[in-house]
């Protein structure tokens, strides 16, 4: 029943696919109907709003470049036609809010600008608005409505959007023309000129772009308008205007061309709301043909579907089966056998199948298996050879660092100069450095490191050996502790792993800040802890090195920034020694390592008293107390 599920997954998109297709193009086919009623109620009255708005524009402009009872009793019956066009576009737009939200919101904005006609009607009739305020007030409404001729323009056939698109354009130069009416109805001051400079390059430049883009159709009524005198000379009259002057008869002439152009510009819109009827028509036609054909085909992959559904379940079963007899029984087996060091052999999956693919599947499953073994084969003996090579490695830089040191301590004893004496010193550390990196390769080959003690070694003498053991070692504050000792087999591998813990801690801390070392008994052991004044770790990121100190990891060659962290986790493996990272009061982080009891022994009832303890420190030598391999 899956297989026939997964099966009936593509042939139900298929049917959703056909669904949405069919309502995809019957919505293109209804779009371009409602193209055609866009036009009448939405675009022709905000196209018959617009013309009042440019001559209510034009007649404030005139009112208040000079005050007269003609001008103002001509601005009052404009603005009763202006206010009926408004009441006619609010109407009819509210029965058109069924369209889309981006018509929608358009016819949202053209409300807000028309809002603001009554307040510049007031400073108007106050004599308190600047004509060039005026002016642009009226733009910002006209501008609002043509964007709602391009939002209702925008229709899915590139055909009539491109050439809707152009007319709005059109539409809009002559828009700029009644600008230029009202700026220069009249002497313009500087600014005024500025923007009617602006405007006529700006309608030049959209008129001429625009028609070369308009079909022969289209073009034919627009291209006789510019050719005409009228226009030549309306060209000319707007040079005049930006040279600074007053041409005579620039109203009416600009008037008759706006006239001429209003009537060109409808009967565009009209004929392109024709075109887009038959083009529905066609869209239509279309869908349904589509949609019978796809009717047809998700009937017979039904069909098709259900019989190869139960084929294919019974052969992936016995595919199933099987697989699982490899990974449950076989795979186990062969696991078990390489982690051994045995040589294995790879079962083979074999199913009976009458589809070459599911056999396929099958063949491919068992290849699968032969390279994974191959691989865990290969990453064994890759781990093997990179540790016999770091053992090799370290081992002879352990013989060339223990020669190294056996020359200095000699050249220590015969030094007689306090600054000689502090250079080999400073040598003596780096060599002791260099000699804990070493073991450090031979911890990661897996092998055990050669330095060892023979009786057991005071715990605050392997701290300060191991305090020793760090670059930034004058920032270690080692605090007094109790007198236990650690057994001698221990000390080589505790002493390397407090190191790595103090080398940490001073390298995540400020170098001005001091590193911490203490230690008490435990009811299971000895704890000591390092703390240093860091800006600490993100709980996240110490809870996954605390987990990595608490179950050693496999090495990792590309996990090379935490060598440290991963030499600590397995000599704390090797001995059984906990070690815990926490955050700070200071700040910082605090590694607590628990050593076990039966690596610690109480100090005897006389502590013996060293010869070493009593020899004065040379001048110059580290304060540090070295703990030396026996």
């Amino acid at each position: 029943m899956k297989i026939i599920g997964l099966l009936l997954i593509p042939l139900v998109s298929m049917v959703v696919l056909w669904g949405v297709i069919t309502a995809v193009t019957a919505t293109e086919s209804l779009e371009l109907r409602q193209y055609k009623t866009l036009w009448t109620n939405l675009r022709l009255p905000a196209y018959q709003l617009t013309t009042e708005l440019q001559r209510e524009r034009l007649a404030s402009a005139r009112l208040l470049r000079v005050k007269s009872d003609t001008n103002e009793s001509e601005l009052v019956a404009q603005r009763s036609r202006t206010d009926a066009a408004r009441e006619r576009f609010k109407q009819l737009s509210a029965a058109s809010m069924h369209t889309s939200e981006r018509i929608h919101a358009q016819v949202d904005a053209v409300l807000a600008q028309l809002g603001r006609l009554e307040p510049i009607r007031g400073e108007i009739d106050a004599g308190l608005a600047a004509r060039l305020h005026v002016i642009e007030t009226y733009n910002g409404v006209t501008d609002s409505l043509f964007g709602l001729h391009r939002n209702v323009a925008f229709i899915d056939d590139i055909p009539i959007y491109e050439q809707s698109r152009v007319v709005v354009d059109v539409s809009y130069a002559r828009e700029l023309l009644t600008r230029e009416q009202a700026l220069a109805a009249g002497p313009t001051t500087a600014a005024e000129r500025r923007l009617f400079t602006q405007i006529v390059g700006n309608r030049r430049f959209l008129l001429d772009q625009a028609l070369g883009e308009l079909d022969p159709g289209l073009r034919d009524t627009q291209v006789s308008l510019i050719t005409s005198p009228a226009y030549q000379r309306m060209r000319i009259m707007e040079d005049q205007i930006i040279a600074g002057g007053t041409p005579a008869g620039w109203l009416s002439t600009t008037e008759a061309l706006n006239k001429s152009f209003s009537e060109a510009q409808l009967q565009a819109s009209s004929l392109l709301s024709g075109r887009a009827e038959p083009v529905a028509d066609a869209v239509l036609r279309r869908a349904f043909l589509l949609a019978g054909t796809c009717f047809v085909l998700v009937i017979v992959s039904i069909g098709f579907s259900l019989r190869m559904g139960n084929r294919l379940s019974r052969e992936l079963t016995a595919l199933r089966l099987a697989a699982l007899e490899v990974s449950r029984e076989r795979l186990p087996q062969v696991v078990e056998k390489l982690r051994r060091g045995e040589k294995v052999e790879v079962p083979e999956l074999s199913v009976a199948s009458t589809t070459t693919e599911i056999g396929d599947v099958g063949q491919a499953f068992s290849t699968v298996q032969q390279t994974a073994v191959e691989a865990a084969v290969g990453q064994a003996q890759l781990r093997d050879g990179v540790g016999h090579v770091f053992r090799n490695l370290a081992r002879r830089s352990q013989i060339l660092l223990h020669r190294q040191r056996i020359q200095l301590e000699d050249m220590q004893h015969r030094a007689t100069e306090p600054e000689a004496l502090d250079d080999l010193f400073r040598l003596d550390h780096l060599t002791t450095r260099m000699r804990r990196h070493a073991e450090g390769l031979i911890i990661l080959s897996g092998a055990t490191p050669g330095r060892g003690w023979s009786k057991p070694v005071p715990l605050l003498d392997v701290v300060r050996g191991a305090a020793a053991e760090v670059e930034d070692y004058p920032r270690v504050i080692v605090e007094p502790m109790p007198g236990q000792r650690l057994a001698g087999p221990v000390v080589g591998d505790v002493i390397h792993l407090i190191a790595e813990l103090i080398e940490n801690a001073t390298v995540y801390s400020p170098p001005h800040t001091p590193v911490q070392v203490r230690g008490e008994v435990a009811a299971r052991g000895f704890a000591l802890e390092v703390e240093d004044r860091g800006l600490g770790i993100s709980p996240e990121v110490m809870a996954e090195l605390n987990a990595r100190l608490a179950s050693p990891p496999e090495f990792d060659l590309a996990d090379s920034d935490q060598l440290g962290l991963f030499v600590v986790s397995r000599l704390a493996a090797r001995h059984d020694i906990r070690v815990t990272l926490r955050g700070s009061p200071y700040g910082g982080t605090t590694a607590i390592v628990l050593i076990p009891a039966e690596h610690v022994s109480d100090p005897p009832a006389e502590p013996e008293e060293r010869a070493t303890d009593k020899e004065p420190a040379k001048e110059g030598a580290r304060t540090i107390r070295v703990v030396q391999g026996e």
